[in-house]
Formats: C-alpha cells, sequence, structure tokens
C-alpha cells in the first residue's frame, strides 16, 4: 500500500475536526486551521467528541453543528475583533 505524497490531502472534507483538548476545539476549514478556545466557546466545553465532530459548513463561510443548534461564522474566527460575542 503506498501513502500519500507528504502535503496531500487524505480527507474530501471541507470541515474536519482536527482535535479536542481540555481548553479548545481545533477545526480545519478548507485548509485553514482555527483554534476555538472554550473560554469564548462555552457551548462546546460539555459536548461529547462525537457532537463535536458533527459540524457543518453551509453557504461556504457558515459553520453549525446541528446537534448543539450552534453556529459560528467564519468572518467572526478571522476577524474576532469585528464580532464581540455577546451570549447569556
Amino acid at each position: 500500500m503506498k501513502s500519500s505524497a507528504r502535503g496531500t490531502r487524505i480527507s474530501n472534507a471541507e470541515v474536519e475536526v482536527q482535535g479536542v483538548l481540555k481548553e479548545s476545539l481545533w477545526l480545519l476549514v478548507r485548509g485553514r486551521e482555527y483554534v476555538l478556545p472554550f473560554t469564548l466557546y462555552p457551548w462546546f466545553k460539555t459536548a461529547n467528541v462525537s457532537t463535536l465532530q458533527h459540524v457543518k459548513l453551509l453557504h461556504g463561510h457558515h459553520l453549525y453543528w446541528p446537534d448543539l443548534d450552534v453556529d459560528v461564522d467564519l468572518a467572526a474566527l478571522e476577524h474576532p475583533e469585528r464580532y464581540p460575542l455577546k451570549f447569556r
């Protein structure tokens, strides 16, 4: 069996959960990494891994976790200073 060439994507998914750490969720979206710290995104902290992995990219710019009913726009991850988080 031959391995993929170095640097070649082995997944066709547009969005992948790369890791779930004690303090953050790591995502790969169309080849770009994003870190979502639980201090800023607390609704992910208590979710189980399978729930976190069930994420969809909608309209090319909108991340949605249907099991959590949580959505995050990529623009808010790329430019957080423009989108102050407010939640209850």
